[in-house]
């Protein structure tokens, strides 16, 4: 595993006395308990902070911020701990601020089809608390996220195709910024065009700007029929085809996954399950009866054209709840193919045209890679994800995966793609922004430089 850690940022012992004086138990200093917040759903090593505070009032984040500035030190915001690119590792030390017990749902206004939470609202009890209502907040990214979390990496998810990302779905934000202020980035209106777009800089900013204390999201309406299938394909190629031929004429298809040979065998054993060992594309069609007949309709005649079986349906609740759970715990699966291996998860996302070519040219390099590795996505936004089940003691496998990660991202920029279309930058991947974005990325340095002059918010991330 690598080890990424300086001393820029750390809390000096004055700093964590005062913090403690005010905070008294609630800052936790104790390595077991500084350990939990040292390391994430991720292949690097684990850093510790040097505190922790466990916040419980939007107060609790304006004084810790104070303190960071009085005593220049890193704050780092942390959820639920299930980023993948390092997002949440204390790499210059300071101290990580769980915002987890901030989990009221605030307000739900269902007749204009939003609510107002907290950023430690976990998703799935956010649906629970909507379902009575007919409502649901659609950004699945498998794991059980934090609301604040998920705006803060610009989450995705299984639903995207259809319902969009974090990007679409987060109507505005309060922000607790450097100088101690809560900032409002927007009213409740369904448009608008007052001044620059704060909302969509806070999402995808990775706690780099600021600390999201309060998010103001978008619902929708339970779809009246829901049903889900599993088909599988003989080749991969004809399973990328057939969801590039839907999206291309325009079929609202809500999920389009797909799960290589390799990851389908992986949760096979993993969830006890027995589909066909061959790529597969897991559908979610919504919507009303007369509706989704018709996308099955469409879709099974697409799938079975590029060499699909026919579909396995799961229409019962319960059904598609395992199918589902399969499906998201995949990275899990394909971690375990080896005994005490560790998970390196990467992902690309490229324009939906060039996604065959993409899935394609990185399968052939993965045949030539001796750590195993399958290939899973959200196909019907172009995005894909490669897991590695590595040997956290071998240097050579790390450098291997390193390599071929490389390549991936080369291979997604080339096709005017992404190197990142849900996990973020984090620190995995700064390098990877400079050669997408280029010069754009000294406009973000001078963005960071003029919101959080200081550098106290999550130093290290997303830029050195």
């Amino acid at each position: 595993m690598r080890h990424m850690r300086t001393q820029n940022g750390s809390a000096s012992p004055e700093a964590i006395h005062a913090i403690q004086g005010h905070f008294g138990d609630r800052l936790l200093t104790l390595p077991t308990h500084r350990a939990e917040y040292g390391k994430s759903e991720c292949h690097f090593e684990p850093v510790l902070p040097d505190a922790v505070l466990r916040a419980q009032s939007v107060d609790d984040v304006v004084q810790l911020v104070k303190f960071a500035n009085e005593y220049r030190f890193s704050l780092i915001p942390y959820g639920a701990g299930t980023s993948v690119e390092g997002n949440t590792i204390p790499i210059h030390g300071g101290v990580t601020i769980d915002l987890s017990g901030l989990d009221r749902i605030i307000a739900v206004n269902s007749s204009d089809l939003d609510c107002v939470v907290e950023p430690g609202v976990r998703r799935e009890d956010l649906n629970l608390h909507l379902r009575d209502q007919g409502l649901f907040f659609p950004i699945d990214p498998g794991a059980n996220a934090t609301i604040g979390g998920m705006a803060s990496t610009r989450a995705s998810g299984t639903n995207a195709v259809r319902y969009g990302t974090m990007r679409d779905c987060v109507l505005g934000l309060k922000v607790v910024t450097a100088d101690g202020k809560i900032v409002r980035t927007s009213r409740r209106a369904k448009k608008s065009a007052a001044g620059y777009d704060l909302t969509g800089l806070f999402v995808g900013s990775e706690g780099t700007l600021g600390i999201v204390v309060e998010v103001n999201l978008k619902l929708f309406g339970i779809p009246e029929t829901i049903s889900s299938a599993v088909c599988a394909f003989e080749t991969t190629r004809g399973a990328v085809q057939s969801v590039v031929e839907l999206i291309q004429l325009g079929v609202p298809v809500a999920r389009a996954e797909i799960l290589d040979d390799l990851q389908i065998q992986a949760v096979n054993k993993w969830s006890k399950l027995e589909f066909a060992e061959k790529p597969t594309l897991f559908f979610e069609f919504h919507g009303s009866p007369a509706s989704v007949a018709e996308q099955i309709e469409i879709v099974s005649g697409i799938s079975k054209a590029n060499g699909g079986t026919e579909f396995r349906w799961a229409e019962r609740l319960e059904d598609r709840n395992v199918l589902w759970k399969a499906r998201h715990d995949a990275y899990y699966a394909t971690v375990n193919l080896r005994p005490g291996a560790v998970g390196w998860a990467t992902d690309v996302c490229v324009p939906i045209g060039s996604l065959a070519q993409c899935i394609d040219e990185t399968q052939a390099d993965l045949r030539t890679c001796p750590v195993p590795a399958t290939i899973l996505g959200h196909v019907g936004d172009g995005n894909f994800h490669v897991v590695f089940s590595i040997d956290p003691r071998s240097d050579s496998e790390m450098n291997i995966v390193e390599a071929v990660n490389k390549r991936l991202i080369a291979r997604a920029i080339a096709l005017d793609g992404t190197c990142t279309g849900e996990h973020g930058i984090g620190i995995g991947k700064k390098k990877a922004l400079e050669d997408e974005l280029g010069c754009a990325v000294d406009i973000m340095r001078r963005i960071k430089s003029a919101i959080d002059p200081l550098g106290i918010f999550n130093t290290g991330k997303i830029f050195s």
